[in-house]
């Protein structure tokens, strides 16, 4: 299979009051046509920062210190403004954290899926309303040409998920970023949005890149996944060799994470994780590891390939 998308050793850090402190980490992966890859880790692990520097939506303060994305054998770290336009919403799309949110309060359905087609399709009118319904009725909308006219304060969250996910399928996106795509939502809710990212992804050979903190989603939905800790992959192995043989001590952690039915009570990883402004030498994790050994405290892991898994631990040196 050809890779649609290849992120390279990719260095992201924040311009702060007290200077530059790096972020993100030579993150490295692949995204192949119809795949879908997790990105999954505890919040502030970086997972967002990491996607979002794809289509250069990254916060004033941040900045890519180096390394390179392809897309379609594009260098996108290269692009201006211009020419990212041309890749955001219609090559690349993103599904936001929040529906509720993510659409404008003052303009029907209808209208902010028109602007997006006639932006990147460059067609309206008649042929323009056809696509937004279409859109509409591929992510299950119940009369969908009725739906047109309401405006978002008339949907619930799991039905302005769908409409942004229609905003995608509208404008033919050949990959689809959804970050936490199921967080605000009710458990039935996100498994209903959850098969329309599946059908969808399947019936259109969509790539998926899907971040969320949810391994029971990742299970049941990712080809390849990449476990993030403190700005680095610690972990990236396909779905079945992750599940089925696990190797890094947090990815072991976070499978360990569950709640007990006959207590209430819920295994959590102790500690917490490092924030950019910490300096911790070695491995970031040591200090919550349960398998530190004394390299651990000053020697940061290097990515080793023990079976069919990348993994930076030096328990596997």
């Amino acid at each position: 299979m050809t890779n649609i998308l290849k992120v390279k050793n990719l260095n992201i850090g924040f311009d702060l009051s007290d200077g530059f402190r790096q972020a993100i980490y030579d993150v490295s992966f692949n995204l192949q046509k119809g795949e879908t890859l997790a990105i999954v880790g505890e919040s502030g692990c970086g997972k967002t920062i990491s996607t979002m520097s794809i289509l250069q939506l990254l916060p004033e303060t941040a900045r890519v210190k180096s390394g390179e994305i392809f897309y379609n054998g594009q260098n996108l770290l290269s692009f201006n403004q211009k020419q990212m336009q041309k890749i955001r919403g219609k090559k690349i799309a993103l599904i936001p954290q929040d529906p509720m949110t993510s659409l404008n309060p003052l303009y029907t359905i209808g209208n902010q899926l028109l602007e997006i087609i006639e932006l990147h399709q460059g067609v309206k009118g008649k042929e323009a309303f056809d696509i937004a319904v279409k859109a509409l009725e591929r992510v299950k909308i119940p009369d969908a040409t009725e739906k047109m006219k309401a405006y978002p304060h008339e949907f619930s969250g799991g039905m302005k998920q769908r409409v942004i996910i229609a905003m995608a399928l509208a404008c033919n996106a050949e990959i689809i970023i959804a970050d936490e795509p199921t967080t605000a939502l009710d458990v039935t809710v996100q498994a209903q949005i959850m098969d329309i990212l599946k059908e969808i992804k399947e019936k259109y050979n969509i790539s998926l890149i899907l971040i969320t903190h949810d391994l029971g989603v990742v299970a049941q939905n990712a080809d390849k996944i990449a476990v993030m800790y403190a700005g680095r992959i610690v972990e990236y192995a396909s779905n079945k060799e992750l599940f089925n043989n696990p190797k890094h001590p947090y990815t072991k952690a976070l499978l360990n994470v569950i709640l007990d039915i006959n207590t209430e009570t819920v295994q959590t990883i102790e500690g917490h994780p490092p924030s950019i402004t910490d300096d911790i030498s070695g491995c970031p994790f040591h200090p919550r590891c349960k398998d530190c050994m004394d390299i651990c405290l000053s020697n940061i892991p290097k990515s080793r390939c023990p079976d069919n898994s990348q993994v930076a631990c030096h328990l596997y040196n």
